[in-house]
């Protein structure tokens, strides 16, 4: 009892501030406040010493040459990587390297705001289509994760983009636009995966939503004490991730811990939940 009311008024404290965990570093702070603490079980990595014969590399597809030929070996690439990793990161994607760079620096430029600017997003109601919070469910999230974050709901409803904060705008107008069209491409190479028509996935509605989550993640004075995000998938038919320079993404494949490495221009796709659930009688998983 004494422990959950500390850790209550250690997140009342954080909560008041209204500056997020950049705010901590901003502080100066040297102890990452017990809060964020991650159990050492957690952050250990049961990565085998003897990695012989194991392939621990995440997949990587060009999705550059898509006619007859090339789109088959496409599909069988996609196919293999859906059913042994639910992963991959694809290249030669169609999204301008500009606008990959771009989103990056824009939400960069958003999360080193004045909280002033950025407390204006602060979720009040339900209505909100862009929202500025640090962890999704602060009472009950524990440990919290040392990241800042804001959401935005870009499709089917898109929000006005005076909805969007000036600082990251165009470039979120501009890559969703992008990614919207990526999703299309992946979508109907998924389909043909399953060994189904191109089209089914899409007129499914799985293309209807876009959901964008940014994260920014301060540097942590004991990084070996805490996490950016927890352990989790994502409730989604599928995810497109765009890494920074400095990585740091593990996903879990044969019980191991498995690190993404950045490549330039890649965009890492999860096989999000909704997928495995409709593709359980198909090929995947």
């Amino acid at each position: 009892m004494t422990e959950e009311i500390d850790r209550v008024n250690e997140l009342t404290n954080f909560i008041s501030t209204k500056t997020g965990v950049k705010g901590l570093v901003d502080a100066e702070i040297t102890e990452v406040p017990r809060i964020f603490h991650v159990p050492s079980s957690i952050l250990s990595n049961n990565r085998p010493s003897d990695i012989t014969g194991l392939n621990l590399t995440v997949p990587i597809i060009d999705l550059g040459d898509r006619n007859t030929s090339s789109r088959n070996d496409i599909v069988s690439k996609i196919k293999e990587a859906a059913e042994k990793w639910g992963f991959f990161q694809v290249i030669n994607h169609g999204v301008p390297l500009t606008v990959l760079e771009e989103i990056k620096e824009s939400v960069r430029r958003f999360h080193e705001e004045d909280p002033v600017v950025k407390n204006q997003y602060i979720p009040t109601d339900n209505n909100k289509r862009f929202v500025y919070n640090n962890n999704f469910d602060l009472y009950h999230s524990s440990p919290m994760n040392w990241r800042d974050s804001f959401t935005c709901y870009i499709a089917p409803d898109p929000p006005n983009p005076e909805e969007i904060p000036l600082a990251c705008r165009s470039a979120v107008i501009e890559y969703t636009k992008h990614v919207m069209e990526l999703g299309a491409v992946l979508f109907q190479l998924l389909s043909e995966a399953l060994g189904l028509d191109s089209e089914i996935l899409k007129r499914m509605d799985c293309l209807k939503g876009l959901f964008m989550i940014c994260h920014y993640y301060p540097p942590c004075p004991q990084p070996d004490l805490t996490l950016g995000i927890s352990k989790h998938t994502d409730n989604s038919f599928l995810t497109l991730l765009l890494q920074d320079q400095i990585g740091g993404l593990q996903v879990l494949h044969e019980d191991y811990w498995v690190d993404v490495p950045p490549v330039p221009g890649a965009l890492v796709v999860n096989i999000g939940d909704f997928m495995q659930a409709i593709s359980v009688d198909a090929i995947f998983f």
